[in-house]
């Protein structure tokens, strides 16, 4: 994971957020762009409550999907991100085992740092997207396939299809994520929920997830796409 970090020109925070625990070692990275996708950001925040979490998405922060606290057990700590001025999907991918990460990083792609994989085995998967500060070029609408009839009916709906499996190598259901762009509203956030009891308190307006799982018909985490539009 850190060599497309490191080719992509990021540099490391060397100091381990989870030190002392028997959790994952969690390392900040930050990076300095100027591309038309780079838009600086202003605040940082850290939740560790499910219900601050709903209002920061309706407020239009970003959600960092890495549990900071992740395997420490305890409280689910997420660090938020606001920019300097609003933003909106306009793109968005997957990709496995970090063949191609930093291609994405340098083309101003963000990874949802959670693989859509989590506890099944297979290839690690990770959701990317892109964001721009006009409106009208965004994403509108997010939508999960886990079976033949769903992967039909998508595209006469106007979705198109990303073209990654979310579950590769994993067994159990093939599962893509589609998009579309219309005159709905623009899709400001998108992240991944492991915490499955957060579910209740994100519904608010303007904050959706998609109750499907990202691990269909394996043994994995039980993992929920969450985006936030308005």
């Amino acid at each position: 994971m850190s060599r497309g970090l490191i080719t992509a020109g990021y540099q490391k925070i060397d100091k381990n957020l989870n030190a002392g625990t028997s959790g994952d070692n969690i390392y900040l990275w930050y990076y300095r762009g100027n591309s038309e996708y780079d838009v600086p950001i202003v605040n940082l925040h850290v939740s560790i409550d499910a219900r601050v979490e709903a209002l920061m998405f309706a407020l239009g922060w970003e959600r960092l999907a890495c549990d900071l606290n992740r395997k420490a057990r305890g409280k689910w700590i997420y660090l938020w991100v606001k920019r300097e001025r609003p933003t909106y999907i306009c793109d968005i991918a997957a990709n496995a085992d970090y063949d191609r990460d930093a291609d994405y990083f340098r083309n101003g792609y963000i990874r949802v740092d959670e693989d859509t994989n989590r506890g099944a085995g297979g290839s690690f998967v990770f959701i990317w997207y892109r964001q721009t500060n006009n409106s009208q070029r965004a994403i509108t609408d997010l939508q999960l396939s886990t079976n033949d009839r769903e992967k039909m009916l998508f595209p006469y709906m106007g979705f198109t299809r990303v073209t990654t499996d979310l579950s590769k190598g994993a067994g159990g259901s093939s599962v893509y994520l589609w998009y579309r762009k219309d005159s709905g509203r623009p899709i400001r956030a998108v992240s991944v929920i492991v915490n499955t009891a957060a579910v209740e308190v994100y519904s608010i307006p303007w904050v959706f997830i998609r109750q499907k799982n990202l691990n269909s018909g394996n043994n994995g985490n039980t993992l929920y796409l969450a985006f936030s539009s308005f």
